[in-house]
């Protein structure tokens, strides 16, 4: 509890030092914010524009800016959108579980075919399955995602119609919920698919090297020694400390997961964060740009705090060592 404890600590002060550099970063940048509104009313009246910068305190020092910034973030006020006039926390809780979902199907997908794949491959080392899938990593890990999903749109949605282009649910749908949870289901089969392609083909090779190193130490051949079957063996005792390294992996790449959620959600249109931060920085809408990296950030910190201690259930010596 100790190390949580400390580790939720740093996080916070991660949290922190990414407002910072976020604002930081957000109020370097080339443009006016005012100019953006303005040229929204129809209006460029210098006036005009030099009302809104001292209503939004645009005018201030960046000083000044940024420790009201953070104070508002520590109330849990993430401003107020320009573009929208809605509150940032509002326009964030409708994105997030979209992305949420699509993030969450992908990681899921990716582990868990990865390593059944990875022990298929491991048992069978030199078979021609095994040498095929080391060419499907190479070719699914190589491949951009945005190039990933139009060749699913193309081959899945275009040719066969099998599933939708894009969206989240199908505009004209009429149903009760459960109805409602399988269209969007049927929206998401592409966009996780895409996304967790290439994190399959990483935990693939990741989870075979790993179990081709553990089938060959001393407690597998004990096990074996024993009579035990080979099905137990492998999933019962080697599995266990196998997987380790791929939810190491998983977790230190959650980050790079959001990255690549931003590329799909606008492929297929999704409704999630990413759209919300694409459109953002294309409106100059700084506080919905900050609110989002704040969100992202956070999330990553959570996963990775999520993942120590999943760490720690799977290797007991973990445990043992943290507490002596």
């Amino acid at each position: 509890m100790k190390q949580i404890a400390a580790r939720i600590a740093w996080s916070v002060g991660l949290i922190l030092a990414v407002i910072v550099m976020c604002f930081s970063l957000v109020h370097l940048a080339p443009g006016d914010a005012a100019l953006v509104i303005a040229g929204d009313s129809g209006a460029g009246d210098p006036e005009l524009i030099e009302e809104i910068r001292e209503d939004l305190g645009l005018d201030d020092p960046y000083l000044i800016q940024l420790s009201r910034y953070v104070g508002d973030v520590a109330s849990g006020d993430l401003g107020t959108s320009y573009r929208f006039n809605e509150s940032v926390t509002s326009l964030i809780g409708d994105r997030i579980w979209p992305t949420i979902l699509l993030v969450t199907t992908a990681l899921l997908f990716a582990i868990v075919i990865g390593v059944l794949v990875g022990i298929f491959t491991a048992r069978r080392p030199e078979s021609p399955v095994s040498h095929g899938v080391t060419v499907f990593s190479l070719v699914g890990y190589s491949m951009p995602v945005f190039w990933t999903g139009y060749l699913l749109i193309i081959a899945f949605a275009s040719n066969v119609r099998w599933f939708p282009v894009a969206g989240m649910r199908d505009v004209r749908f009429e149903g009760n919920r459960f109805e409602e949870w399988l269209d969007i289901a049927h929206h998401l089969v592409l966009p996780a698919l895409t996304l967790g392609l290439i994190y399959l083909a990483q935990y693939s090779r990741l989870s075979r090297a790993s179990m081709l190193e553990v089938l060959q130490s001393d407690y597998v051949r004990t096990a074996r020694a024993k009579g035990l079957a080979e099905r137990k063996v492998v999933y019962k005792h080697a599995l266990r400390n196998a997987v380790i390294p791929v939810i190491t992996i998983a977790g230190l790449q959650f980050g790079a997961l959001l990255s690549g959620a931003l590329l799909v959600e606008t492929v297929f249109n999704w409704p999630g964060l990413g759209r919300l931060a694409a459109d953002s920085v294309f409106q100059r809408d700084a506080p919905v740009l900050l609110g989002v990296l704040i969100c992202s950030a956070a999330l990553v910190v959570v996963i990775n705090i999520l993942t120590d201690v999943v760490y720690r259930m799977i290797d007991p010596r973990i445990r043992v060592g943290g507490g002596s």
